[in-house]
């Protein structure tokens, strides 16, 4: 088995559980804002530890950063942001396993953004895909107490939190995987864990400042949450180095394919452990989502 793809689950594994403990903080806590902080307050100090020790034990020094590395990841790090946020709030507008749908479809337009900017090469299997899975989230987009034509529910407000965070995570992927990229030869997983680095420290001051400006208070409910928040930052951690070591050795699309794992996990997540119902027309919606994945990686 080719090695991104263990490690593409593995990061699908350590998101769902951290989006789990976000759902937590967000509904009892903190606002989307202090819950999407606590992710990079606490996940920060984790990584930059890890790269030190890596930096010690292997005798080796930090790799030049040019400009084209800032770009990418200030790009990234700035619509992982917004899209982290957009996920949060659509938490309390749809369920659980329905809102890591919704934001599931950043597969399909990494497919789009990841040809448009570093031109992967999507096949015909791929467009396929992609057909199949927009019918899914037209399926999605409709709430269970709407009605009307189903082109008006693309236009409430989960479908728009939803689409908007898919396409400013697809943004994220394809930056990172291009921040990854200007490091030249480096070993995938030093490439990684500096790229990850440094995205997320620029996130961390992003939010510090962005907050201090808006909210101080919740700065303050950030650290008085650190019993669960902390966990968050672990879980974060393990999530984003995954999705950064597989973004090295892959076309970014092709990772996120794998990813939807996180689907069913989130599924159980809803059911089991917030004990939410999933209609039928959920459950068919998602269905299709993941036929549209297999289409994806069989295209391969």
């Amino acid at each position: 088995m080719l090695a991104w793809i263990p490690v593409s689950i593995a990061a699908a594994s350590f998101q769902t559980v951290r989006f789990m403990l976000q759902k937590v903080l967000s509904s009892v806590t903190l606002s989307p804002g202090g819950a999407t902080f606590a992710r990079f307050f606490y996940s920060a100090p984790f990584i930059l530890a890890g790269l030190a020790v890596y930096l010690a034990v292997s005798g080796r020094s930090l790799p030049d950063l040019g400009a084209q590395f800032w770009m990418f990841a200030t790009i990234g790090g700035i619509a992982q942001i917004l899209a982290t946020v957009c996920v949060v709030v659509l938490f309390k507008q749809r369920n659980f396993a329905v809102g890591i749908t919704f934001k599931k479809t950043e597969v399909i337009q990494t497919a789009i953004v990841g040809l448009a900017v570093l031109g992967d090469p999507v096949s015909l299997g791929g467009w396929a895909a992609i057909l199949i899975g927009l019918t899914a989230v037209l399926i999605l987009s409709k709430t269970p107490d709407a009605a009307g034509p189903w082109w008006r529910h693309l236009t409430n407000r989960a479908s728009q939190l939803g689409l908007g965070s898919g396409v400013l995570f697809a943004f994220s992927a394809v930056s990172y995987r291009g921040a990854s990229l200007q490091l030249g030869d480096l070993e995938p997983v030093f490439r990684a864990g500096v790229t990850l680095a440094a995205v997320v420290s620029l996130q961390t001051l992003f939010m510090f400042v962005w907050l201090g400006l808006r909210d101080r208070g919740e700065i303050a409910r950030v650290w008085a949450a650190r019993r669960v928040a902390v966990w968050v930052g672990l879980t974060s951690m393990g999530g984003s180095f995954c999705w950064f070591w597989a973004f090295t050795l892959q076309n970014a699309a092709y990772v996120k394919a794998v990813g939807q794992v996180e689907l069913l996990l989130s599924l159980l997540a809803s059911v089991l452990f917030f004990k939410e119902k999933v209609t039928v027309r959920e459950l068919t919606g998602m269905g299709l989502l993941v036929v549209s994945i297999l289409v994806l990686v069989l295209a391969l």
